[in-house]
């Protein structure tokens, strides 16, 4: 494969650091620069990433970066991929596709008619747990799937991810979205009805958004699945969270722990204890995967439309949350 130049725009979500690292891991691709409109945290991120910073987005997007990463906060990222579709870049945004419906698709509209790849950033379909699930349950070893229970649990990351016109929502729109594109892509089935509760009983006051969301949801052929979205691990929790799936067939019982594959590691200099991953890196997976669809012009494995999707079911949880009652995706 080519030398395939991929440049990433900001560092707002954290998520940026293991997509730059992961670029640099690659031989077959090259992090040729970052733009971020906070130029101090762009000057620092091209620094510890071994690239260049460019301060101005036009002068960015007109190099020979064939692709781009969007890291931006939630409420900026129509308007990135929108100038990046433009100027004719293959491009990966960061989960959630974005917190409205309609900009999703004007998102997915806008990669259409340049002719650009447009790919949604969820790196649990490369996590090889929740491939062999995805597999025996294809296989038919616990038979039908009847229902699911999953949780994507998490520290409170603090910063513009409380402010919802920043983010859309709490922890329910940050957690909910990687597990609803998982149990699509493993089930090949939509989800149709939505029933959620929120709060932020575990911050309080000091927490606009919130920090806990109670979903029950149903998929086609009658699937029942809940789900426990909450930003309730402490700021010394070992890891930043979790997602975990049961399903529960006719035939028996799977159950996955996606982040399992850690080593304790005791840390007494800094006195914390902390789960250090091992083995295989999901992030390094979905980016390899974006940089092979831009060699080849063609879509990204996770697309614009999965993103799309995951959103309208969030979206629908929120309503359900102000309506309380079910309501349909």
């Amino acid at each position: 494969m080519k030398d395939v130049r991929i440049g990433i725009m900001s560092f707002a979500h954290m998520h940026a650091f293991s997509y730059a690292a992961s670029l640099n891991q690659l031989p077959e691709a090259t992090l040729a620069g970052i733009w971020d409109d906070d130029p101090k945290r762009g000057q620092d991120m091209a620094k510890q990433f071994n690239t260049q910073f460019v301060a101005s987005l036009d002068d960015f997007l007109a190099s020979d970066i064939a692709g781009v990463i969007i890291c931006s906060e939630n409420n900026k990222h129509r308007a990135l991929v929108e100038k990046a579709a433009a100027a004719g870049k293959w491009i990966l945004c960061e989960k959630p596709l974005s917190p409205k419906v309609e900009d999703a698709q004007a998102m997915i509209d806008a990669c259409k008619k340049a002719g650009v790849g447009l790919g949604t950033a969820f790196p649990c379909r490369f996590i090889p747990s929740i491939m062999a699930a995805r597999e025996q349950i294809r296989a038919g070893h616990i038979g039908e799937v009847l229902a699911i229970a999953c949780t994507n649990h998490g520290q409170n990351p603090g910063g513009w991810f409380v402010e919802e016109a920043e983010s859309g929502g709490g922890a329910t729109m940050d957690h909910t979205v990687h597990v609803v594109d998982v149990l699509r892509w493993m089930l090949d089935r939509e989800f149709k009805k939505v029933y959620c509760e929120l709060g932020n009983q575990l911050h309080g006051e000091s927490l606009k958004t919130d920090d806990l969301g109670s979903l029950n949801m149903e998929m086609d052929g009658g699937i029942q699945v809940s789900h426990l979205a909450s930003w309730s691990r402490p700021q010394s929790f070992p890891t930043w969270g979790d997602v975990t799936l049961e399903f529960i067939g006719t035939e028996g019982v799977l159950n996955v722990d996606a982040f399992n594959q850690k080593l304790d590691v005791f840390d007494d200099a800094n006195m914390r204890h902390a789960w250090v991953g091992w083995g295989d890196n999901p992030d390094l997976g979905l980016v390899t995967d974006f940089v092979r669809a831009v060699a080849k012009r063609e879509a990204p494995s996770v697309t614009g439309e999965d993103g799309l999707r995951a959103t309208e079911v969030t979206v629908a949880a929120y309503k359900a949350a102000n309506a309380k009652e079910m309501v349909s995706v």
